[in-house]
């Protein structure tokens, strides 16, 4: 098991899939258009009570059910009025962050954002680009960081960044060191605004198995610093099984916490090795701070559900796009 299985979108993705300035699986409405309303439907999602993070309008999930109607659209409510992430990768860090973060403060919630733009990013693979280099790298942070200010936000920091230095990749000694510098860097600036959360991600429970190794090289990248560290991103790993995986990874970080990615572990995963669009899968737990597990922060929707995972071989759409009926399924699920 190498890579997490769902390849979020390269970067012409992300353009294609801006709205306005914004881009980005599950991208914040424009600067300028109207933020979600308190009031319910009415074409925009509602915040809901309880609820401390926000429901953008803009999510993939949100723009799809506004082509939607009758029973599909009633299905699609249980994703679309639910907080998921947005990613963040290339240009115009800055400007989305702070659009997506100004709606969240004004609604009273936190934004939930991924910072997605590490050089050489998943192996080349489905979700391949990033940063140019290392100058580039700690700008574009820099950027981010602005665009959060002193606005509410949590930031996973990086998925696959830390795993892939130590499976199959093939990462070098050298850019293993500049990776975890970079990753060390990153953290250090966002938590410099005074309402950030940063959790570093440490892949999911089929992944590494060599927890001790995992620890090693998460320390090297900056974990100290962070608030925790990010499990089962884009996974289907079920949240017993995550929480297990983060319970021991924990113990090997000092006690660090984490945050669980529930939205597709509703059924848990269809094989270790089944990560692409795999059929039967659920949604898990909504997004929450009220996980009662001691190490647990949160079960967050950092995937946004419906988004394909690319093209596994039987005709899927490339990686980010949303897929109607897979949606659908996970929702029925």
């Amino acid at each position: 098991m190498g890579r997490l299985g769902w390849r979020v979108m390269t970067a012409a993705a992300l353009a294609a899939l801006s709205v306005g300035a914004v881009a980005g699986c599950g991208g914040a409405a424009s600067g300028g258009s109207k933020p979600p309303s308190a009031q319910g439907r009415a074409g925009l999602p509602a915040q809901q009570p309880g609820q401390s993070f926000y429901v953008s309008d803009q999510t993939s999930a949100a723009r799809e059910l506004a082509r939607t109607t009758g029973s599909e659209a009633r299905t699609l409510t249980r994703i679309a009025d639910q907080p998921s992430a947005l990613w963040l990768g290339g240009q115009d860090a800055r400007a989305k962050a702070e659009d997506l973060t100004v709606r969240a403060a004004a609604a009273g919630r936190t934004a939930l954002i991924v910072a997605y733009d590490i050089p050489h990013r998943d192996c080349g693979r489905f979700s391949a680009g990033g940063a140019a280099d290392a100058t580039a790298y700690r700008a574009w942070i820099d950027q981010l960081a602005a665009g959060l200010a002193d606005r509410a936000a949590w930031v996973i920091l990086e998925p696959d960044a830390v795993a892939h230095t130590l499976d199959s990749c093939g990462v070098t000694a050298a850019a293993a060191a500049e990776r975890y510098g970079l990753l060390m860097y990153a953290v250090r600036e966002l938590k410099k605004q005074p309402k950030v959360r940063v959790y570093l991600d440490a892949g999911n429970a089929g992944w590494l198995k060599d927890l001790d190794r995992l620890a090693g090289a998460l320390r090297a990248a900056g974990i100290a610093e962070a608030d925790g560290f990010s499990v089962n991103v884009s996974n289907f790993y079920t949240t017993d099984q995550s929480s297990a995986y983060g319970d021991r990874l924990s113990g090997l970080l000092d006690g660090k916490h984490y945050v669980i990615d529930t939205s597709r572990n509703g059924n848990g995963p269809l094989g270790d090795r089944d990560w692409c669009n795999p059929s039967g899968r659920a949604l898990g737990e909504t997004p929450t701070t009220a996980t009662g597990r001691p190490g647990a922060d949160a079960y967050l929707w950092i995937k946004n559900p419906g988004e394909s995972d690319g093209d596994c071989g039987r005709g899927e759409p490339k990686a980010g796009d949303f897929w109607l009926p897979y949606a659908l399924g996970l929702a029925r699920g």
